[in-house]
Parts: structure tokens; sequence; C-alpha cells
């Protein structure tokens, strides 16, 4: 089974849908025959890579809300992530462009590290509060998740990977994949949002329950007269 996720480093929603669909996999029977694939997605192109606002100020300003109507809706997101173990610092968080951090997503998954560096993003940005467009915290991160750190250097100092994160971009608006976290089991199956683990867990035993009856064969016709090693059927 193939679950492709695309996800974006700065929504916290895609963090909480990550570790929701990693509780429902940590008691699926069949876990070591899931392949769970990151895909890029951005949320904002356009952002800029520092801003003089804060999250608090950046979602009211996006809703058209009161900055205490948004430290509210964050605090309620906040309580969300400590159900699943994680803590969300929005006091401090760094709003921020994430092209740079996807392209290096897309040169860990080729090292290999895709999972690590993944990890380590979420965490860098909700927790750690830091800029993950500034290239020296990439290269950190990248030599933490076990990535050659010059190698690492000369992606950041060029356009590599912008093709591949530019591709499952394209392929997320043909789907029509419009918000992030979105996840796509099997090329067939999609959930939309993070959902409750017990939404992940259904959707994995239906579609490996229905991997498994279409992986034998399906008989278009009753069954003929047949000839086995001990018999034939001649009446």
């Amino acid at each position: 089974m193939k679950i492709e996720v695309w996800s974006d480093f700065v929504c916290p929603f895609c963090y909480i849908g990550k570790r929701r669909l990693e509780e429902a996999l940590s008691s699926f029977p069949h876990r070591e025959n899931v392949e769970v694939v990151f895909r890029s997605f951005e949320l904002d192109p356009h952002a800029k890579k520092e801003t003089p606002f804060s999250i608090h100020e950046m979602i009211a300003q996006k809703y058209g809300i009161s900055v205490e109507e948004a430290k509210r809706a964050n605090a309620d997101i906040g309580k969300q992530a400590e159900a699943l173990g994680l803590t969300f610092r929005f006091e401090t968080m760094k709003p921020t462009n994430t092209f740079d951090a996807h392209r290096l997503a897309q040169y860990a998954k080729e090292k290999g590290k895709l999972d690590e560096v993944v990890e380590r993003l979420f965490y860098a940005y909700f927790t750690e509060s830091k800029r993950i467009s500034d290239r020296n915290v990439l290269l950190e991160l990248a030599e933490a998740a076990g990535l050659d750190r010059k190698e690492a250097e000369a992606v950041l100092d060029s356009e590599r990977y912008a093709e591949h994160v530019r591709n499952e971009e394209a392929i997320a608006a043909q789907l029509g994949v419009r918000g992030v976290p979105f996840f796509v089991l099997n090329q067939k199956y999609a959930i939309s949002g993070a959902q409750p683990v017990d939404v992940f867990r259904q959707a994995l035993e239906k579609v490996w329950a229905e991997e498994q009856q279409s992986s034998s064969l399906q008989l278009l016709a009753e069954k003929g007269k047949t000839c086995t090693d001990e018999n034939c059927a001649i009446d």
C-alpha cells in the first residue's frame, strides 16, 4: 500500500495529521507493507523569508479576524497538538517561505533520509521556532539527519530540486488539492485534512482489504469443465 501525503512545513494541521497517521499505522498489523511518501505543497509560494508580523497577526490579516481571535484559534490548535505529544510555540514562531525547505526534502528523498528531514523541519518550525528558510538552519537540519553538509550546501546554493517541488505541486493541482494535509491511498482514495486517528485506521483497513481481493483473479464466468491431475469433467 502506498500513501502519498501533500504537506507544507508551516501548516499546523500537516504536523498534526502526520502524527495521527503515524498513530494509526502503529497499530496496523500490515505496517511493514505500507509506504508513506511525502509530497511538496506550498501554502503560500510568494511568502517572504522574513516578516515583521507574528503568526497571530498574519492569521488575523489572512482571515479577517482580530488578533485575539487568532490567538484563541491557535491555542485550540496547540491543544490538539499537545494531545499527540507535540509542542507548538505560536508566540515565537517565525512565519517564512518554505520553498528551500521543500527542495531540501526532495534532496533527502533521493538520499533515503526523507522521513528524518521532514520530521526535523516540522519540529524546527513549530517547537524550536526556527526560521526554516534560513540557509544555516537548513544545513544544520540536514547534517543532523545524516546528510552530507557540503552536498546539502551545494543544493541550497543552486536551483536543484526546484523542478521536483513544482512537479509535485502540479500533480496536487491536477488532483484538485486546495488545502493540506492531503492523503492519497493507492492513487485511488483520498483523505483531506488532519482527520481523527480512527478515520485513518478505517481507511487503512478498507484499502488493505480491497488490495488483497484485487490481487486474486476474479472469474468472469461461472466455472466450466476442467481437468485436474486426477480426473476430467467428462459428464
